[in-house]
């Protein structure tokens, strides 16, 4: 069995990359990184440091995908993003308070 086969796709570093998405937080880069995966786009994770000559003033992780993968990682990104967030009152019950009997006189 190949090891390689294996080991996580990802872009041939002698393509055309192009950055589809960069974050000051390295999780949320690693979440968009899985739902890039989740729909068999290969993506590249890298510090934005590490790309300061072709991205100046760039700070945190950026996400880079081959060129003809850009489109549709934009889109799914944006529809991602668009998702509304979850409702915290629905993780509150209600507590109907309730006169202690013992009190009453």
């Amino acid at each position: 069995m190949d090891p390689s086969t294996n080991a996580q796709p990802q872009p041939n570093p002698h393509e055309k990359l192009v950055k589809v998405f960069d974050s000051e937080q390295e999780s949320e880069a690693m979440i968009v990184k899985g739902l890039l995966e989740s729909a068999g786009i290969d993506s590249d994770l890298t510090a934005a440091s590490m790309v300061q000559d072709t991205f100046p003033g760039l700070g945190g992780m950026i996400i880079l995908v081959r060129q003809e993968d850009a489109e549709a990682a934009r889109k799914l990104i944006a529809e991602h993003q668009q998702l509304p967030a979850p409702d915290d009152d629905d993780e509150t019950a209600e507590i109907e308070i309730i006169e202690d009997p013992s009190k009453r006189a």
